[in-house]
């Protein structure tokens, strides 16, 4: 007998490290080497002893039950951050709401979202893309539809790929700017034209933003909400940003982030949260407060991607279509031969080092996968760590290419 289940489970796609696991259960990597996992977009730089010590000092919110709005103080925070970061004055009581993390309010804004009594309901995603947003759309009763990513464009999005009938179905866009897997940056221009398909067609914009403050070059990354005022749409209107300090302060485990936007979208996701238990912890948010009103461990972040960046992008440029990304910690690196699967499994057994092959981080759509033939490399780690892998990769691709 089957088990009692939502339907809509079922379709689902593993995620791409499950299926990486699937390709690698019977490969030995090389033991003469230590394993180096590039694999992972996980923070490896230590955590701000700021946010440690906010956490130590409030463990009495153990014995609190939190409000699902976040207390006043870390709403103020956050909208303190936004002024310094972008120069916008949000509403802390009606714009910004803090969540436990970025991935679990991408995907819980969908089934806020989402009217899938509505013929045709559509989640339009970018490809590659973090798959959260497909995961969303499917368990909300959408079905998504992507937008290729662009080699001659930065890999950004080619939204034209996306038909007017297409459009007409969307209820939801998930953009993300900085991008992953690609780094690319969304211009003030894209912006213009994706409000207008949203005010022609109705449908919501959804930007992950949490990326945002890694970035390579002097100008910072354009928000979506700063490109909305800059186009004279300082309500917002059907738009929300999602941020994070997992990246930003290196505290994936802290699970803190929060969004902003739209405050008639943020009344509806509070209900909803309300419902779903979606409260962050006291200690959590007086570490929060900690980490969104200190910018000093931000750029000491920042330059140490700087320095990694600068150290591996030459050396792995050499045998390796890749450079330099306009943001985030990642490289999409072209492989030789475009096989990103046997790339990735060979590199694995004789250098030890992990990577995650880029066609299982996009979908078959518009008759191609574009992650296919490249790899993406997060470098997390120490910069000595990251250039001992780069100095693998090299010398195995060289015999790789031979």
């Amino acid at each position: 007998m089957q088990t009692p289940h939502n339907p809509l489970l079922d379709t689902l796609q593993p995620y791409p490290f499950e299926r990486l696991r699937a390709l690698t259960k019977d490969l030995q990597p090389n033991p003469a080497l230590r394993p180096i996992s590039l694999g992972i977009g996980e923070p490896k730089h230590p955590a701000p002893k700021l946010i440690e010590d906010a956490l130590m000092a409030h463990l009495s919110g153990l014995s609190v039950y939190p409000a699902t709005a976040g207390e006043p103080r870390l709403r103020e925070a956050i909208c303190g951050w936004l002024q310094r970061r972008y120069g916008l004055a949000l509403d802390p009581a009606r714009q910004v709401l803090p969540v436990n993390g970025s991935r679990e309010a991408l995907f819980a804004f969908a089934q806020t979202v989402i009217d899938a009594s509505r013929p045709g309901a559509t989640v339009v995603c970018p490809n590659p893309f973090y798959q959260i947003y497909e995961g969303a759309a499917l368990l909300a009763g959408a079905k998504p539809a992507f937008a290729n990513s662009d080699p001659a464009r930065n890999f950004a999005a080619d939204w034209r790929q996306i038909d007017d009938a297409t459009w007409a179905r969307t209820q939801l866009l998930y953009v993300c700017s900085p991008g992953n897997p690609t780094g690319a940056v969304m211009p003030l221009e894209e912006w213009r034209q994706l409000f207008e398909l949203s005010d022609r067609h109705g449908f919501v914009i959804a930007s992950d933003e949490c990326y945002s403050e890694i970035y390579f070059r002097n100008e910072a990354p354009l928000s979506g909400l700063q490109a909305a005022v800059q186009l004279g749409r300082p309500d917002f209107r059907n738009l929300v940003a999602f941020t994070s300090l997992s990246k930003r302060s290196n505290v994936p485990g802290l699970r803190s982030g929060f969004v902003a936007g739209d405050a008639a979208l943020l009344k509806k996701f509070l209900l909803y949260r309300t419902y779903h238990g979606s409260a962050m912890n006291p200690m959590v948010q007086a570490a929060s407060i900690a980490a969104w009103n200190d910018e000093a461990h931000v750029v000491a972040n920042r330059d140490a991607y700087r320095a990694k960046f600068a150290a591996v992008t030459p050396l792995l440029a050499e045998v390796l279509d890749v450079a330099l990304p306009d943001a985030s910690f990642y490289l999409w690196a072209g492989v030789p031969g475009g096989d990103d699967i046997r790339f990735t499994l060979e590199l694995l057994a004789q250098y030890n080092v992990a990577v995650l092959p880029g066609s299982l981080l996009a979908r078959e759509a518009h008759g191609v996968n574009p992650g296919r033939g490249r790899i993406r490399l997060a470098l997390v780690a120490e910069e000595a760590e990251c250039l001992e892998a780069a100095h693998r990769i090299v010398e195995f691709t060289r015999a790789y290419s031979a």
